[in-house]
């Protein structure tokens, strides 16, 4: 079985998410695993987005920046098309952030938008 390789990326990493996202993977209990990124209906404004280390699904779309994988799964690609993943270790507004073009309205706690 081979990971499904989209022709264009459906989300990217920045270079300091994605050495964020190295460090992470290198804790013993996300040890052979790789980051997903997921939408599922909830949050402030309809949609919400998140983040896991997960093992490849048949269907996924799979791309590669700065050497981490990214999983995308095909329900979640349709919201997140273009999206970029961000990191920023400030103390204040640190961490995570993900700009979405197709989100319509994003809420203020960053991790919900209307699609």
């Amino acid at each position: 079985m081979e990971a499904v390789v989209s022709p264009e990326a459906v989300i990217r990493l920045s270079e300091s998410a994605a050495q964020e996202v190295k460090n992470l993977l290198r804790k013993p209990e996300n040890e052979g695993k790789t980051l997903r990124v997921y939408v599922e209906q909830g949050g402030c404004s309809g949609m919400q987005y998140g983040m896991v280390f997960d093992a490849w699904r048949t269907d996924d779309l799979t791309a590669e920046f700065y050497g981490v994988s990214v999983l995308v799964d095909p329900f979640s690609a349709q919201y997140v098309r273009g999206a970029v993943v961000d990191f920023s270790d400030s103390l204040t507004g640190g961490g995570f952030k993900i700009t979405n073009p197709n989100a319509r309205q994003n809420c203020g706690c960053g991790k919900s938008f209307a699609a």
